[in-house]
């Protein structure tokens, strides 16, 4: 299910992850069904809608990210929870999902908020891929756009769950003992040096920093798969290590999966990720540069 290994993963629908713009170009021209899925989303802009309006992929449908891949903030879930399994599937049927289509989800952030639509859909058994390099490739590569919005007939999928590996707060609080628990934040959130969202500043005890910004080049595409097995064996990941990743509140460490994915190795999600964890006065959170 998981771990695809070479840099041909961008190249062809099918296989890994992720899928190159003139892949996804051709695709259309040929003809195939490809549900096109926008998600414009970062931190602190709330007009992802705005943005899609004034230019997306052709045919692209928009998420949105704090309403249809969350659920409501509860302290112990995170900032953005998974939303139910209902909930879920009505929107990807708004969206025009239909059973055994391909999906393609994208952003204009390097895919840091997209990953998150593809781990969920991935989660629920949907063969989906990431647009490597998102919006900013597929202009690079001279493709058109369209603008305004775009309304899908409704789909059909019936979605499933459960085939993405998940742990909770109690496996994470001592999953570094056995494995690799990698903290995809910025440093200086990791650190404790600043925290501009969550009660506590700092990191779960035992996390390794990895922040999934560094699994991107200046182009906005994801490193190579050899780049990125270089970048995770220097943390002492293998393809047989045992990893488990979180964020902030879930959403970017879908991208560390993605990346570790293109790399050859599987990983687990912690949904709730730090924004969970502070909040519960009975975890203990670390400081400084080293995992304890």
């Amino acid at each position: 299910m998981i771990g695809q290994n070479g840099r041909s993963v961008s190249k062809g629908i099918g296989v890994g992850p992720l899928i190159n713009a003139h892949t996804l170009q051709a695709r259309l021209q040929a003809g195939k069904r490809t549900v096109i899925l926008d998600v414009r989303w970062s931190l602190g802009d709330p007009h992802g809608l705005v943005h899609f309006k004034a230019g997306h992929l052709p045919g692209a449908v928009f998420v949105d990210l704090a309403a249809d891949l969350a659920g409501p903030h509860q302290p112990l879930q995170g900032r953005h929870p998974l939303p139910s399994a209902g909930a879920f599937q009505d929107a990807a049927r708004r969206w025009g999902i239909r059973t055994g289509d391909r999906v393609v989800a994208y952003d204009d952030s390097g895919n840091l908020a997209a990953a998150r639509l593809w781990w969920m859909l991935r989660d629920a058994g949907v063969h989906v891929h990431l647009l490597d390099g998102g919006l900013a490739a597929w202009r690079a590569a001279g493709l058109p756009l369209e603008m305004g919005t775009v309304l899908a007939e409704p789909g059909d999928i019936l979605l499933g769950s459960g085939l993405m590996p998940v742990i909770d707060a109690d496996a994470t609080a001592g999953f570094s003992m056995s494995g690799m628990l990698l903290d995809a934040r910025a440093g200086e959130r990791y650190r404790g040096e600043v925290e501009p969202l969550d009660p506590r500043a700092g990191h779960i005890p035992g996390a390794v920093s990895a922040p999934t910004s560094e699994n991107i080049g200046p182009d906005g595409l994801f490193l190579s798969a050899s780049e990125l097995r270089e970048r995770f064996a220097e943390m002492g990941i293998t393809e047989e290590a045992s990893v488990a990743v979180y964020c902030g509140s879930g959403v970017t460490a879908a991208h560390q999966i993605a990346a570790l994915e293109v790399a050859g190795i599987s990983a687990a999600l912690f949904p709730g990720s730090f924004s969970a964890w502070s909040s519960d006065p009975e975890r203990l959170v670390a400081t400084g540069p080293t995992p304890r």
